[in-house]
């Protein structure tokens, strides 16, 4: 079992985000990620923690400070972890919040440099009072807030003077992007809806990719294998990611680099995609900017 033996009292974000799952508001993200844990080995972990050295350019993060906004299943608070960090890992879906402390079980129990937390980003008064951290991780996360900009604004304010900020965010494309939230929004809205839009779209991405594949002279399994050894992660509980996230938001390179850099950042590395996907940036903070200084789009 992925959850604990006893069940916590609900909290205040618990219930929200219960009605917001209720309201069709809201995937169910933590629900895909236990569902992912039942995959996890050590040849995804070790891949989790290859992607954090090649993003960050470092062997190690011994003596490092390391915040998880929004840890998901808990598989990069881990890789983290294993390199060195001292981890605090957060998250707004309890189920998500149960991932991560599961895994914190299995790999370093009762260990005092891993804090796992229940908490929003959008809650400034729960953001401010984690303190600074020498590197701020947010993959594929802020965008699903419902107010993107101010969790980025919140996210980069727990970057500490020279620290870092791993962030990923969905690609903007216009019209496409408008019609994935169109989908996006009709899978959170009932079973109906969920069941309509994985007939179509599952199909589509599988037979995308043989077809792809096969105009290449690829193996079509190949691609699959390649996934894994990207990040660690699992190419169907993605899917399901993609079609059930919720809220959605999209951002251009430009908008990113342009917000952050308006708050004291410069950009270290960007790896963009030119369609759908995520676009990675790491950032470090140059100078501190008062927060009345720089507005939200």
């Amino acid at each position: 079992m992925i959850m604990p033996d006893t069940t916590p009292m609900p909290t205040g974000e618990t219930v929200r985000h219960a009605e917001q799952v209720k309201a069709g508001d809201r995937f169910q993200f933590g629900a895909n990620w236990q569902r992912f844990l039942r995959l996890l080995d050590e040849r995804r972990i070790a891949v989790a923690e290859a992607s954090l050295q090649s993003m960050l350019e470092v062997n190690r993060l011994d003596g490092r400070t390391f915040l998880d906004a929004g840890s998901g299943s808990g598989l990069f608070s881990l890789a983290a972890r294993r390199l060195g960090a001292k981890v605090t890992s957060f998250d707004f879906d309890p189920q998500s919040v149960a991932c991560t402390a599961e895994l914190r079980r299995r790999y370093f129990p009762d260990d005092r440099n891993w804090d796992v937390r229940e908490g929003s980003v959008l809650d400034e008064s729960f953001v401010t009072g984690l303190g600074t951290f020498d590197l701020v991780y947010s993959w594929g996360v802020l965008h699903h807030t419902g107010a993107m900009w101010r969790a980025i604004d919140l996210a980069q304010r727990a970057v500490a003077p020279g620290g870092r900020f791993f962030i990923a965010l969905y690609n903007d494309q216009g019209l496409r992007s408008v019609v994935w939230r169109g989908l996006k929004r009709l899978y959170c809205s009932n079973a109906v809806g969920r069941a309509f839009v994985t007939t179509v779209c599952v199909p589509y991405f599988v037979l995308r990719r043989l077809v792809s594949d096969v105009a290449r002279g690829r193996n079509p399994l190949e691609h699959y294998r390649e996934y894994r050894a990207n990040r660690g992660m699992s190419v169907v509980r993605d899917w399901v990611d993609w079609l059930g996230g919720y809220p959605f938001e999209v951002a251009a390179p430009t908008a990113t680099f342009d917000f952050l850099r308006s708050r004291g950042f410069r950009l270290d590395r960007l790896i963009s995609t030119l369609g759908s996907g995520c676009n990675e940036f790491v950032f470090t903070r140059d100078r501190e900017v008062p927060p009345a200084r720089a507005a939200l789009p």
